[in-house]
Order: structure tokens, then sequence, then C-alpha cells
């Protein structure tokens, strides 16, 4: 009788035990990140694991030297490119890619490839290759416990993806051509009625293009608004590149009592260090 009561307890409570097992949330081993950073006109958005040291040697034994490696952990490492990117000279489509990595003691070759799922080296189909570069792999001062991937060295038009782990760093050089699309913007936006003359006039100062173009559109900016302290700024800079001194000293005077009158310090110590600069 008391062996029944025992398998019918057992029939009973294991759907419990079972279900509470279920719902049991612990923090995984390797924590996934994903990251999005703008880039150029878009962005390029990063999803990989992040094993830790643990104590262990990294490079050469957990991860060998000479293999395939899914440059994380758990899930395969992906990137996508919101925009068309150029890696070492090979230009790659917008779309979403998988990240591998082949580390060796001096050099890391970097794969940019058609497959998102490699988790081991026997999944990797080296036909699906996107690009191949290689990079110089540094040894670090410190020891970083977990696998780390981010963008740095960030301009409108470049940046670098660097990997660090433990004592090892690599970085991979992502360009990416805005020049010609932002041209044709300009173009295409000033034929209409709502022109944007600052934004083009400031993208002609910024990046050395006509300047007697962006002088003339400053002022057609500040035609649709006198009292933009920011953009009589901006024209006092441009005067002041193309050598008109004095009228770059008139402008920014003009734009600090503006910048008063808004309530705007730092336009006013904008302009004050430019007239300095110009005496």
């Amino acid at each position: 009788m008391m062996n029944k009561y025992l398998i019918l307890f057992a029939f009973v409570t294991f759907p419990c035990i079972h279900g509470e097992a279920q719902q049991l949330r612990t923090p995984a081993p390797s924590a996934p990140q994903y990251v999005k950073q703008d880039f150029g006109l878009s962005s390029i958005e990063l999803s990989y694991s992040r094993p830790g040291v643990k104590g262990r040697t990294i490079f050469g034994d957990l991860v060998p030297y000479g293999k395939v490696w899914r440059t994380g952990a758990n899930q395969a490492t992906t990137l996508v490119f919101g925009d068309d990117v150029i890696i070492s000279d090979t230009k790659v489509p917008a779309g979403k890619y998988g990240l591998l990595t082949i580390p060796n003691e001096k050099e890391w070759t970097i794969i940019i490839t058609k497959q998102l799922d490699v988790t081991t080296p026997a999944a990797y189909k080296q036909d699906q290759d996107v690009l191949r570069v290689t990079v110089p792999a540094r040894e670090l001062s410190f020891s970083l416990e977990s696998f780390s991937i981010l963008f740095s060295n960030l301009t409108p038009t470049t940046c670098s993806l660097d990997l660090i782990w433990d004592k090892t760093f690599v970085s991979l050089p992502i360009k990416t051509e805005v020049d010609t699309k932002i041209m044709t913007q300009i173009d295409n936006s000033l034929n209409k009625d709502n022109r944007p003359y600052y934004s083009a006039a400031f993208y002609y100062l910024e990046n050395g293009k006509d300047l007697n173009k962006a002088l003339e559109w400053f002022d057609k900016a500040l035609q649709q608004d006198p009292t933009a302290f920011f953009v009589v700024y901006q024209k006092a800079r441009c005067q002041a590149k193309l050598g008109k001194k004095q009228d770059a000293i008139a402008t920014a005077k003009k734009g600090i009592e503006l910048a008063q009158q808004a309530k705007n310090s730092d336009y006013v110590t904008l302009n004050e260090k430019l007239i300095a600069s110009l005496k």
C-alpha cells in the first residue's frame, strides 16, 4: 500500500516540479550584446555573445590559432550594414552578414561572410566569403575580462570595428561614401520651396567645397530667419576662411548681439574666440 502512495505522489508532484524548472531563469554565462551605431547616413548593427576569461588561457588555447572562430560564444556573430560600406577597398552592399575571424599570434584574418549561422569551424564555407582581410594583433598592457566588440574613431565617413579580449586587440577600418548622396540631396532640396540653405552651406563649409556658394546660402538662410545666431556664427567662419577678416569680425559681433538676445552664452564665446583669432 505504501508503494502505491509513493507512486501516486510522484505522478501528482512531478508536473509541478517540471513546471517550476521551465520558469527558472539564470544569467547567461556569455551574455549577448546588441549594438547599433549611427554611421554615415545610416547605421551598423552588431549582435554577438561575450565570454569571459575566467582564469583561462584564451588565444592559442581556448580559441585555437589558425582556425575559424565564431568571434564570440553561443550564437553566431552578425553585422547589419544599413548602407553600402567599404572594407579594405572592397565594397560591401547594405545587408546582414556573419563576422568570423581566424586568430593568430601576430595577425588575424577577419572574414565577412554571407553565412549567418556559423558556430563551429565545420559549418564554415569559404565560398560564401564576401571578403577576407588580414589585420595586425596588438598585445595590450592589461587584460580585459569580457570579450568586447565596439566601434571607435568615428568620423562622418569612417570608423573602426575593434575586437578586444584578454590582452589582445585587433581593429578593422570601415568606410562609407556619403558625399555623392548628400550633394544629390542638396541639389534636389534647393529646387523645392522649403530650401535647406543653412544645412547645405554648413556642409560646404565643413567639407572644403565652394565657400562663395556657402556664403551665398548662409545669407539666404538669414533671409529666412534673421535672428538665427548660429547661422551668423557659421557665416563669420566662412568669411574668415575666405580671407575676409573685417567682414568676419563684423558678422561675429552681430552674432554676439543675437546670441546675447537668445541668452546663449556658448555662441557668445564662440564668436568672441573667432574675433580674437582674426586680430
